[in-house]
């Protein structure tokens, strides 16, 4: 008998237990619906952010422009806040990530591409000479 009434202890605080706790897991959670705010139609959507490749034709770092030319187009962004290494030369292969705002294309960054010269042979190795022919 002694040891159903210490099983029944067991399982009535451990019911006791897991009720406290069910009850601040529900307390800490924030309300769904209050956590989200409701969709306001003067937001303006997050803008996209785009991948652009071409050559450097042309960089004006007075009015903070750079003109870059693809395979399909040219295209003209705004710098003035875009993260750059260096500041890219004509000629020079570039990644533009960018988003479109207000009719223009503002640059978040500019990574200049390294140019690999095709043909381009790897560092030859020093010939050996051959050792001489043992004399007899």
């Amino acid at each position: 008998m002694k040891k159903y009434l210490m099983i029944a202890l067991a399982v009535l605080r451990g019911i006791s237990l897991v009720t406290t706790v069910f009850a601040q897991t529900s307390a800490l959670a924030p309300d769904k619906k209050a956590a989200a705010p409701a969709p306001d139609k003067k937001m303006p959507a997050k803008a996209e952010c785009k991948k652009f490749k071409g050559k450097v034709t042309a960089i004006d770092m007075a009015a903070k422009t750079l003109t870059v030319k693809g395979k399909k187009a040219e295209m003209t962004f705004d710098v003035t806040d875009a993260k750059m290494k260096a500041e890219p030369k004509a000629g020079e292969k570039v990644l533009v990530k960018y988003t479109e705002k207000d009719g223009k294309m503002v640059a978040k960054s500019v990574v200049a591409k390294k140019a690999h010269k095709k043909g381009a042979k790897k560092e030859a190795k020093p010939a050996e000479t051959p050792a001489p022919a043992p004399t007899n």
